[in-house]
């Protein structure tokens, strides 16, 4: 999702986040029936009682596309990337109570390193956006139960990660478009200016195609790993995006607190991933007994 997010900061003028969410989710959809038709990849053909193996993801999905490209908007991208490291602390609170995993204590601290840094940095932020905090805060909340979900549906090997991917956006493109058109964002789209632009069309045909990649790589590296980690994957990526947004963009306003809550922030994920990539074979978060959390290093 935080990819989606940055591609829609390339696309900036561009009026309507809900049409590049439609396109994103018809990109999928296309691209999966192709590579099915061909032999490429299999999941199980509809039927009705697939509504129910994939519940909630559905509306976990929408939340996430709607929140995440609606919040980018609305902020500059270093608090963007710094928020949305709450989504790591809200992925250790779902996988505890809905996976029964539980982070060691070192990563714990880290996390919260990262959450305190958060906090100093948004506390100066003299572009401050209520609304934007909010749907970022959101986006974390959504993509943190997406992950858990995701990896709780990849384990149950109902519909596989091509299923899930799939039946995620057929399900939930009729609502989308639906609500699209009745707030104007579909009109708004087709509208644009800039559709005789070649370039504008190679931009939005990537972010429609990138953020299918984006999503299918979010799901295998879940299914391969965990949520927690998928999460610090991200982390990683966005340490760069953090810096670099503070002089390409020209909407980051510079004052002390604020960087350096920036840097505490971005020093707790560095930390957090030397602590859990240092030993490959170390387990990121251990199994939760019944009746009591068992809790290793």
């Amino acid at each position: 999702m935080d990819g989606d997010c940055e591609m829609m900061k390339h696309v900036e003028n561009f009026p309507s986040f809900q049409f590049l969410a439609l396109g994103q989710m018809i990109t999928g959809l296309v691209v999966l029936f192709v590579a099915k038709q061909i032999g490429l990849v299999d999941f199980p053909g509809f039927s009705f009682d697939i509504f129910g193996k994939i519940w909630p993801l559905p509306l976990i999905y929408i939340g996430n596309l709607i929140f995440g490209l609606g919040g980018t908007q609305k902020l500059n991208l270093p608090m963007f990337t710094i928020l949305r490291r709450f989504t790591i602390l809200f992925t250790m609170i779902a996988e505890y109570y809905v996976l029964n995993v539980k982070a060691p204590r070192l990563v714990q601290f880290t996390v919260f390193l990262m959450i305190f840094g958060a906090l100093v940095a948004a506390s100066d932020d003299l572009t401050f956006d209520l609304i934007g905090y909010a749907m970022i805060l959101l986006n974390d909340f959504c993509t943190a139960a997406n992950g858990v979900y995701t990896k709780k549906k990849l384990d149950a090997k109902d519909l596989g990660k091509y299923g899930l991917l799939y039946y995620n956006s057929l399900f939930m493109i009729l609502p989308v478009a639906a609500f699209a058109w009745y707030n104007g964002a579909i009109a708004k789209g087709l509208a644009y200016e800039s559709w005789g632009n070649p370039w504008f069309l190679l931009q939005f045909l990537m972010s429609c195609t990138l953020g299918f990649v984006l999503n299918y790589s979010i799901v295998l590296c879940t299914h391969h790993n965990s949520a927690l980690t998928t999460n610090i994957v991200g982390v990683l990526k966005n340490l760069l995006v953090t810096y670099i947004g503070m002089f390409v963009g020209g909407d980051y306003h510079f004052s002390w607190i604020n960087f350096i809550g920036l840097n505490i922030s971005v020093s707790g994920s560095l930390v957090y991933s030397y602590v859990t990539f240092k030993k490959p074979s170390t387990k990121l978060v251990v199994p939760k007994k019944p009746e009591k959390p068992v809790q290793t290093v």
